[in-house]
């Protein structure tokens, strides 16, 4: 069975939260799956910045954790496709925060990022 390398904190309810969706993909993989089913080659091609090893393991810890389901067709050569479970489409509204927050505060890290790479 797959284990962590970092283990859920337990502590505390915002801890527990972050250490669900704490890496950089696995928010982003929730969101992909919020409206369709998907292959794991079509979350690669939405994510392609990403490796497909650490979407993988990203993907395994979802699911470990029930906040996706895998199904696996048993036929030749196997087939699986990916689903957001009720589970994780609780954590839609804090993703759709995060997107908002986001939004509006691009243009002041835009201003931020785009000044420190032409002073250095």
């Amino acid at each position: 069975m797959y284990k962590r390398k970092i283990p859920v904190d337990l502590s505390c309810p915002l801890r527990l939260t972050i250490s669900l969706i704490d890496s950089k993909w696995k928010s982003c993989l929730l969101d992909e799956l919020r409206h369709t089913s998907m292959r794991p080659s079509e979350l690669h091609k939405a994510l392609p910045e990403a490796t497909p090893r650490v979407l993988d393991l990203q993907l395994k810890e979802l699911v470990d954790d029930g906040l996706v389901t895998k199904i696996i067709y048993p036929e030749l050569p196997p087939r699986s496709q990916y689903a957001i479970s009720a589970l994780g489409m609780s954590l839609i509204p804090i993703i759709d925060a995060m997107l908002e927050w986001g939004e509006q505060h691009q243009d002041f890290f835009e201003k931020k990022y785009s000044e420190d790479s032409t002073n250095q």
